[in-house]
C-alpha cells in the first residue's frame, strides 16, 4: 500500500456559511480522504494577506485577501495516496465558469460564485501542501507523522470522529 500524501485543504467563507454545501463538501473529503487534522479559524486581513503573498500585486489580490477575512474558513490536513492530485481534481478547475461548464459536478462547479469565491483551496504540490500545513497547522510536526503516525493512519484501525471531523486511532 502507498504511503500517504499529506494536502490542505481550505473551505472558503461562503461555503462554510452555506450548510447544504459544508455538508456536501465534508461527505466527499470523509468518503475520499483520511482527515488527520481540522481546525475551523477566522482570519484577519494580516493573515490572509501573508497565506497568499505569493498573488501579492495581481489584479485579484485584495479581493481575495477581503474575501478570506469576511467570515470564518474550515482547514483540513488531509491523507491519500495521492491527496494532492485527487483533491484538485475533485475541486475542479479554478475558474468556477469553466468548472460549470466542463465538469458541472467538480465541487467547485457545483458551489462556487466566482473565481474568488471557488468554493475551496487545494495545495498544489506536496512542497506548497507542507507550506500551507505549516502556516496554519505551526504545531503539527511532518517529522513525527512521517516517523510515528503515516502508517498507523494508512494500515488502522482508525475510525472517524464526526464531532472532530477527523479519523482518529481505533482503541
Amino acid at each position: 500500500m502507498q504511503k500517504l500524501q499529506l494536502t490542505l485543504a481550505i473551505i472558503k467563507p461562503h461555503a462554510v456559511k452555506n450548510p447544504v454545501a459544508l455538508s456536501y463538501i465534508r461527505q466527499v473529503i470523509k468518503n475520499k480522504f483520511i482527515v488527520v487534522k481540522t481546525k475551523r479559524v477566522s482570519l484577519d486581513k494580516e493573515a490572509a494577506s501573508n497565506f497568499y503573498k505569493e498573488h501579492m500585486g495581481k489584479f485579484f489580490y485584495n479581493r481575495l485577501v477581503t474575501f478570506m477575512a469576511s467570515g470564518c474558513i474550515d482547514l483540513h490536513i488531509m491523507g491519500h495516496a495521492n491527496a494532492v492530485e485527487l483533491w484538485r481534481k475533485l475541486l475542479g478547475p479554478t475558474s468556477v465558469y469553466k468548472g460549470q461548464f466542463q465538469e458541472p459536478y467538480c465541487l467547485r462547479g457545483m458551489f462556487g460564485i466566482s473565481d474568488t469565491r471557488n468554493v475551496a483551496h487545494g495545495s498544489d504540490s506536496s512542497t506548497s501542501a507542507e507550506r500551507e500545513i505549516k502556516f496554519f497547522f505551526p504545531d503539527f510536526s511532518f517529522y513525527e507523522w512521517h516517523e510515528f503516525s503515516e502508517e498507523y493512519y494508512r494500515k488502522g484501525p482508525i475510525i472517524f470522529n464526526d464531532h472532530l471531523f477527523e479519523h482518529v486511532r481505533k482503541l
